[in-house]
């Protein structure tokens, strides 16, 4: 039987790029996303790309963070997959971009975030993935030597104006990730971070100053452009492979170096001599 993919924000950008991806080399979907009606036709444009590689793709439109939407869904998936052996899903994405972007601070309470903004914010971002993965393996759907990958970014360990609440939420995931691949060694479960570089995602677009990181980021990044999804979508599908059975608890990154670079400004010319 075909494996599953079980992508938590599967409707655009890097969840959209790895469900595709997945897709392409032999990995049914099942999708989690959350869209309102003027971008659900850009959903039913990927699943039918998805369908079009002959796997199944079988998507959700809820909110990931909701309990109770949680459990209908995972039973919904168990029920599918009965008659089949346990631990059809094979990889677990999260890739879940929906939080508060506001100051800490400000000189009225209006326009600095609140305590439900902020604890939205780590409960969608971070937590879910926690839940996700013990509803899966309460149900005995998590494959022995599966693979979850969270998608983080540098923004976890750099200040960028007004994205506090993103950035904590991006710092807890990067350590729940560590935590499970501690804690799902003996089913021989892997779970790594994917640090992915500036990438221009319908998520970025909604930080203040987007183009001015973009701007930036093209300077910065040694080969001179942005991160693509597909780039994240391709290491993802590396790291499913058997030969990378033994990495885990990692934060990797797919930046082409931008990370490391610590100087913006004019674009330095590389001479090789």
């Amino acid at each position: 039987m075909k494996p599953w993919a079980l992508v938590l924000g599967a409707s655009s950008g890097f969840g959209g790029a790895v469900s595709l991806e997945l897709a392409k080399h032999g990995y049914n979907i099942f999708g989690i996303h959350l869209d309102r009606a003027v971008t659900v036709p850009d959903v039913k444009s990927l699943i039918r790309k998805i369908e079009h590689t002959k796997q199944h793709a079988v998507f959700f439109n809820i909110n990931a963070a909701d309990a109770i939407k949680r459990n209908e869904v995972l039973d919904e998936i168990t029920e599918r997959l009965k008659g089949h052996e346990k631990g059809s899903v094979k990889v677990l994405v999260h890739s879940l971009a929906f939080g508060t972007l506001k100051p800490f601070i400000a000189k009225s309470q209006t326009n600095c975030i609140s305590q439900a903004q902020m604890e939205m914010t780590l409960d969608v971002m971070a937590n879910s993935l926690v839940y996700w993965t013990q509803g899966l393996i309460f149900r005995n759907l998590l494959s022995e030597g599966g693979r979850i990958f969270t998608l983080t970014s540098a923004g976890s360990h750099s200040v960028i104006p007004s994205y506090g609440a993103v950035s904590a939420a991006k710092a807890a995931l990067e350590s729940h990730t560590r935590q499970l691949a501690y804690e799902l060694a003996p089913m021989k479960v892997t779970a790594n971070s994917i640090m992915a570089g500036v990438t221009d995602t319908p998520a970025l677009q909604k930080i203040p100053g987007a183009k001015n990181m973009i701007d930036a980021t093209k300077l910065k990044n040694p080969q001179g452009r942005l991160t693509q999804p597909e780039d994240v979508a391709k290491a993802i599908l590396m790291l499913c492979s058997e030969e990378a059975s033994w990495i885990s608890g990692n934060l990797i990154g797919v930046d082409g170096a931008e990370d490391i670079i610590n100087f913006t400004g004019e674009k330095v010319a590389h001479h090789i001599k």
